[in-house]
């Protein structure tokens, strides 16, 4: 049965900020962040294996920069969608742990482009660099599978199942 309070998560608070009913931004927005951390990571051991290893390290440290610009951008829709949640419902409850972790993950993310800026680019990337972006790659993974929850279990943006339906409707063939 679905509730008022859970179809009214299901619409958006903006449609111009969160996107249109059916189609929110924030999973398309969420795919900077992630691309950009990951090869980041990917730069990060790749400077571990080459002679000239700066090119890397300052393409990886400018990957983190546009990750982090991609993840407020991400946060902006998905706290508007946060918003449209019912207070105290196992819902919300996700959906915070899923800011909170993000917000974790980025601010370390900052922290890291701000020690590589310090330390230079001239070499491949120290142990302590290494780590912080493979932990908060692992942190990023563990609120992406609450961003699922919400999205797949909860339904939270999704439209309801008859919209959905419409999808699969057999279409009538054209004489």
């Amino acid at each position: 049965m679905v509730t008022e309070e859970h179809a009214r998560a299901k619409r958006p608070v903006s449609a111009l900020l969160a996107g249109p009913y059916g189609h929110p931004l924030h999973p398309i927005l969420v795919t900077v962040p992630i691309g950009a951390w990951v090869a980041s990571l990917v730069f990060d051991i790749a400077s571990l294996c080459v002679h000239d290893p700066a090119f890397l390290t300052r393409a990886s440290m400018w990957l983190i920069a546009v990750g982090v610009l991609g993840a407020v951008a991400a946060a902006t829709a998905g706290l508007l969608d946060l918003v449209a949640i019912p207070a105290g419902t196992p819902a919300q409850r996700t959906a915070l742990v899923h800011m909170t972790v993000n917000l974790l993950v980025t601010g370390a993310y900052v922290g890291g482009f701000f020690w590589r800026h310090a330390a230079g680019t001239g070499g491949s990337v120290g142990a302590g660099m290494l780590a912080l972006s493979a932990v908060s790659l692992g942190a990023l993974g563990f609120s992406g599978y609450l961003g699922g929850k919400l999205a797949y279990r909860y339904g939270v943006r999704v439209a309801d199942e008859t919209t959905q339906a419409e999808g699969y409707t057999p279409s009538r063939p054209s004489r």
